[in-house]
């Protein structure tokens, strides 16, 4: 049998509330500093949310020509260049795969009330972001667009890496943003799943999440692409998968078994099995439903080993990045697989007796690894 195309990781471009730059990021959770502040960017209405990963001082780098970009997209756009100027290469054969909860609706939502032509509205599809960027970056290769909620960044990487080694392109761009609007922090308010103190991952006394906006591209090649281009891999993204359980539009079913099954076949497709994973960057979004069934899936996945599998959670740091937050995980995951260092995991203080995981906290963990396990969930399964 034929083995399977490998799929290298080449280029790392991200934008987030620490500053623009993969190494901000980095640096930033290796330092335990907190992206969150409070939100200013328009009045809130009395609404009770009122912290979040806001962006500040932020302004996209342009080419000669380029017209004006709405925020969601400027962080998109920012975080490409990166990306593209770390893997080189051409783009005529360069795929792009774009993931976001909310589009360029910032700027759809200008339209709605005013503040921009009714032109404006287009931005509220979801593609509007895709063909700005694959027309500015001259980008010849297929697109896609994908909104699965909180998961959008990782499956899309999950996609673009499914197209690759099925020979439908040769080099993908995957890139998931979010940029918070008015009208995205008034619905993600309505969620109800916001804390009014810190995110707490996997904490005994953790009272929800905060919401953060930003953007992550990963630039994506299968083997034979790279070699012949003299590309240089930055990581090997070596088995994935996705699925959707449809047990409730916002509740995790019991001991997490979708993403037990997902993570489980993740593995296995990698060929490789859980006693071969050396570390998890987990969802952990700090809400009582998700950290507890996240950590019970863990359990059931990998046994006894659980228990000392080192395990952290960035959005204790940065915050929830909605479509980039997947995204972002597994790049920082890449960084720990380089670096052979784990971030620790923030405002962590009092263990849960019931969600036990061996969490990093205080200071960063210096290990040895050679695989590294992300996993995303989304709201709808």
């Amino acid at each position: 049998m034929t083995p399977p195309v490998r799929i290298w990781v080449t280029g790392l471009g991200a934008v987030t509330p620490y500053g623009a730059g993969v190494d901000r990021l980095w640096q930033g959770l290796l330092r335990g500093e907190s992206g969150i502040s409070d939100f200013d960017r328009f009045d809130l209405g009395g609404l009770a949310c009122t912290r979040g990963g806001q962006i500040r001082g932020y302004t996209p780098p342009t080419r000669p020509g380029q017209p004006a970009l709405d925020l969601a997209t400027g962080f998109a756009w920012g975080a490409s260049l990166e990306a593209l100027e770390q893997a080189g290469g051409g783009t005529d054969d360069l795929g792009l795969v774009t993931a976001s909860n909310f589009g360029a609706l910032d700027e759809g939502e200008r339209a709605l009330a005013g503040e921009a032509p009714a032109t404006a509205l287009a931005a509220c599809a979801q593609d509007t972001t895709t063909r700005r960027l694959a027309a500015g970056l001259a980008l010849g290769g297929p697109t896609a667009t994908l909104s699965l909620s909180c998961a959008a960044s990782a499956a899309a990487l999950a996609h673009g890496a499914s197209l690759l080694r099925a020979g439908r392109a040769a080099r993908l761009l995957v890139v998931g943003y979010d940029a918070l609007s008015r009208c995205a922090w008034s619905g993600l308010c309505s969620l109800r799943t916001m804390t009014r103190d810190r995110i707490r991952p996997f904490d005994l006394n953790r009272s929800g999440t905060l919401f953060s906006e930003g953007a992550c591209a990963l630039l994506l090649e299968r083997d034979d692409v790279c070699r012949a281009r003299g590309g240089r891999p930055l990581a090997e993204l070596r088995g994935w998968a996705t699925g959707n359980n449809g047990f409730h539009m916002t509740a995790p079913p019991a001991r997490a078994a979708g993403s037990a099954d997902v993570m489980r076949r993740a593995i296995a497709g990698a060929g490789l099995t859980p006693a071969d994973v050396d570390h998890v960057n987990a969802h952990g979004t700090g809400t009582k439903a998700n950290d507890l069934t996240e950590a019970q899936a863990l359990e059931d996945l990998f046994g006894p080993r659980a228990s000392h599998l080192p395990v952290t959670a960035n959005k204790g740091a940065v915050g929830h990045l909605l479509g980039a937050a997947g995204g972002i995980e597994a790049m920082v995951s890449i960084c720990s697989l380089r670096e052979g260092v784990i971030p620790p995991t923030l405002h962590f203080e009092t263990p849960d007796p019931e969600a036990r995981v061996d969490l990093v906290t205080g200071a960063p963990r210096t290990v040895s690894l050679k695989c590294v396990l992300s996993n995303s969930a989304g709201f709808g399964g």
